[in-house]
């Protein structure tokens, strides 16, 4: 199987939207409107039949299955995101620090690390580069820094901070942060340049709380499945269950060590985030930018389409929005699209709204011949029948082979 999340790529804000701030939020939709969007692909497997989209007609017979799905867990972040599709729901969402953190945690994590720090406020992670980044290279303290989101954040420069270093501060700070303060994820914002000219480099590394036992990722390790991970899957669920990973610069590099790992595995699980769209352009209210990544994406399509082998299942989805159109930043709060193909997928089949992205989980355990805690499976809804009107006989053997997300 291969699942493909694109990482933010939200259909339009959920009924509790305005207790998140996102009225409004609609991360396709508000950008189909504000740019004519060439998504011919999307739209061949029924992305337009989900629900109108300026200038993305549905199909009249879409290629694949078709819907969308709620986030049943409170929150909008990543975390929550990817740990509800494997079958984790939050009783609570995961605190925030909108005002900064407490100065009892950053006395301690000071302490601890030996330095001072800049910031402890909530900002974009460019801006307060361009902000503090001259500052740190004076004093060598890193920046730490929050968003709406659940995360504590410390951005140095890899001259000044070296990432060996970098990466030990953020492990303190995940021994740190525990109990009330238990963020979903620190993360390591390395950058390099000058003053007026700082860019973020590809070695961020996050480090994400460890996820509840009986995940999905657990339960298909205990059954031998392989799972690749692709982007900062492995990240997010601190390699749990996952026996090969690839790192990733960029879109461009996950979407093709995404055409590797087809190429290298004859069975399991591809697990990929493509994370532009959101940390791009996103978070940096860039409408043209994420426009142009989602028309890549739909452009390298075919590529993947062309490596699918019969028993193959592809299914494309979301973990939140990050609408740029509008005034925040942040991410929103927002319904996701479900896409599903491959040679065996019935055509046309209306997935409709789906109380819990962890139906894609349980869908992949089931065909793996196992299950997890929560969401309601619709690999059945969506193979073909044989002509006794009976399922496919060899339902139970495509099982076995991989699945893309």
């Amino acid at each position: 199987m291969i699942w493909i999340v694109l990482d933010s790529v939200g259909i339009g804000e959920m009924p509790d939207a305005a207790a998140y701030g996102d009225t409004g939020s609609d991360t396709l939709g508000n950008i189909a409107r504000r740019r004519h969007l060439r998504l011919p692909n999307l739209c061949g497997l029924g992305l337009g039949n989900i629900k109108p989209l300026e200038g993305l007609p549905p199909a009249a017979e879409p290629a694949g299955a078709f819907g969308r799905c709620a986030l049943a867990s409170p929150g909008k972040d990543t975390t929550t995101g990817h740990w509800e599709m494997a079958g984790i729901h939050l009783d609570k969402p995961f605190p925030l620090f909108p005002n900064g953190f407490p100065r009892a945690v950053m006395d301690e994590f000071e302490r601890r690390i030996g330095r001072g720090t800049l910031g402890n406020k909530a900002a974009s992670g460019t801006e307060i580069i361009k902000e503090l980044g001259a500052e740190h290279l004076r004093t060598g303290s890193p920046i730490v820094y929050t968003s709406a989101d659940s995360v504590f954040q410390v951005a140095a420069h890899e001259e000044v901070i070296p990432l060996w270093e970098l990466y030990k501060i953020c492990d303190t700070a995940r021994e740190i942060l525990r109990g009330p303060y238990e963020v979903g994820r620190v993360i390591a914002r390395p950058f390099e340049g000058s003053p007026g000219s700082f860019t973020r480099t590809a070695n961020r590394k996050d480090y994400a709380v460890p996820p509840p036992r009986g995940m999905l990722l657990d339960v298909l390790d205990d059954r031998g499945i392989p799972v690749h991970s692709v982007g900062k899957i492995f990240d997010v669920f601190l390699g749990r269950g996952i026996r090969d990973y690839a790192k990733t610069k960029n879109n461009a590099d996950g979407m093709a060590r995404t055409l590797q790992a087809m190429q290298s595995s004859d069975a399991g699980l591809i697990f990929v985030n493509l994370v532009d769209f959101d940390q791009q352009y996103g978070h940096r209210n860039d409408v043209e930018g994420y426009a142009a990544a989602l028309e890549q994406f739909d452009g390298w399509l075919p590529q993947l389409f062309d490596q699918e082998r019969e028993d193959d299942l592809t299914i494309l989805t979301a973990d939140h929005g990050c609408d740029p159109t509008t005034p925040s930043t942040d991410h929103s709060r927002e319904y996701v699209p479900l896409l599903v193909s491959g040679p065996r997928v019935k055509h046309g089949v209306n997935l409709g709204l789906r109380a819990t992205l962890a139906d894609i989980g349980q869908t992949v355990a089931e065909n793996f011949g196992t299950r997890i805690a929560k969401g309601a499976s619709f690999l059945t809804q969506i193979y073909e029948k044989a002509s006794d009107g009976g399922q496919l006989e060899d339902v139970q053997d495509a099982r076995r082979d991989h699945v893309i997300f």
